[in-house]
């Protein structure tokens, strides 16, 4: 079972929806953010990513960013920029992009079904990202930005919602990446039983992006129940806000590294190492994009190479092994350059397909990097394999594109 639960959003006046609406506090730094804001004081960074309207000596993790966070936000509650709706709803969100069409529906899910993994991780979380997100939760008293939910996709199900899109949309509007973003609130008490039923048989929920905004809000929960002695479970902090999406809607890129040296190695022995997993020749497509899983691009020296794993050298039926980002960390990244632990090693940086393959051969012909390597994208049937057996994916699996928008909806914890 599926909770799905309606919930009044705090949103965007029509009129300046598309200057609040702004980018996910995590794809830009803060120095993007802070030009980002210029001549624009709606822009729901500075909710998000509240240190942009401090001094650059504040460290981004003082206690004085949260406050400022939850200032901002309610400053722009009680400015009118951000009403909140006087019925429980669901809003379908739809987001067209190159020709791509993803529709999902905004509502609150259960923390204690994340807990109990019927809502499915396929990544690590790092400590000190969510201590960030609990604290900004805590000081907002709110989810201040959704999770990015995937569910198998059903006939029935992807009807139900593209149903609710037939209408004229509340918000309508094109972002500087000419994302088209639309969204339909669904009021009917009717219709939204139906949602709440339709999805009640449905087993399992996946996260596709927001693992880390996914654990905060559990670690929340416990922290408000445990200070709550009245504490129910009906409360609205047993829920966080989420988009959820039929999986086969939802478009995966290529998440693309470079490497800074060869460890040590001059280039022939570089290259006579890699063959011994990888049969390599020199790439005719310049530059050059795997057309099949199992396949990697490489550029090193102004020339691209085409690498194919060879058979043997991966399990093809372990669901993580058998993953491109796997075979290249265990048969390249690993014991040929000396990367054990991508998470933390300053060697390696990882590149969003959306940035082009013209970005690694920028950054490799800066000098500040070696060799890059351009990835096949994973797909949502491989993340679904991976979340099903219980496993995690290594690091930087995935790209997703559109990217979800913050200050769409809020959702206000008590």
């Amino acid at each position: 079972m599926s909770i799905l639960k309606p919930f009044k959003a705090f949103r965007p006046v029509k009129e300046l929806v598309s200057k609040v609406a702004s980018k996910p506090y995590d794809v830009l730094n803060s120095e993007e953010a802070r030009e980002e804001v210029k001549g624009n004081e709606y822009s729901f960074l500075h909710v998000v990513k509240p240190e942009i309207d401090l001094e650059l000596s504040v460290d981004h993790y003082d206690p004085a960013v949260y406050k400022k966070g939850r200032e901002n936000l309610d400053k722009f509650i009680d400015m009118g920029i951000l009403k909140q709706d006087e019925a429980e709803c669901f809003y379908i969100y739809r987001q067209e992009w190159k020709g791509h069409t993803q529709t999902g529906i905004v509502a609150c899910f259960s923390v204690d079904e994340y807990q109990k993994s019927k809502i499915k991780k396929h990544e690590f979380t790092r400590k000190v990202k969510e201590d960030d997100r609990v604290n900004n939760i805590l000081a907002a008293d709110a989810n201040t930005g959704p999770v990015f939910l995937a569910f198998e996709a059903e006939e029935k199900l992807n009807s139900l919602l593209n149903g609710f899109c037939t209408e004229e949309p509340e918000y309508d509007f094109i972002d500087e990446l000419n994302v088209r973003h639309m969204v339909y609130p669904v009021r009917n008490v009717s219709d939204v039983s139906e949602i709440v039923k339709a999805f009640e048989h449905v087993e399992s929920l996946y996260i596709a992006d927001g693992h880390h905004r996914a654990a905060s809000a559990s670690r929340v929960k416990d922290i408000k129940a445990s200070e709550n002695p009245n504490h129910t479970g009906n409360e609205e902090y047993n829920y966080f806000m989420a988009v959820l999406f039929p999986h086969n809607n939802l478009k995966i890129m290529d998440y693309n590294r470079v490497v800074a040296d060869l460890n040590g190695m001059s280039e022939e022995v570089f290259f006579e190492m890699i063959a011994e997993n990888f049969d390599v020749r020199e790439a005719t497509e310049k530059p050059f994009a795997p057309k099949s899983g199992h396949e990697f691009g490489m550029y090193i020296n102004g020339k691209w190479y085409a690498l194919k794993a060879k058979n043997e050298s991966f399990d093809e039926n372990d669901p993580v092994k058998s993953l491109d980002v796997s075979i290249l960390q265990e048969n390249l990244l690993m014991p040929v350059l000396g990367i054990k632990d991508p998470r933390t090693d300053s060697r390696i940086d990882f590149i969003g397909g959306i940035r082009g393959l013209g970005e690694l051969e920028k950054l490799v012909d800066s000098g500040k990097w070696k060799l890059a390597f351009s990835m096949y994208p994973t797909s949502m049937d491989e993340l679904l394999k991976v979340a099903n057996s219980g496993n995690v994916m290594p690091p930087k699996s995935t790209w997703f594109e559109p990217k979800l928008r913050s200050g769409l909806f809020v959702h206000k914890l008590s």
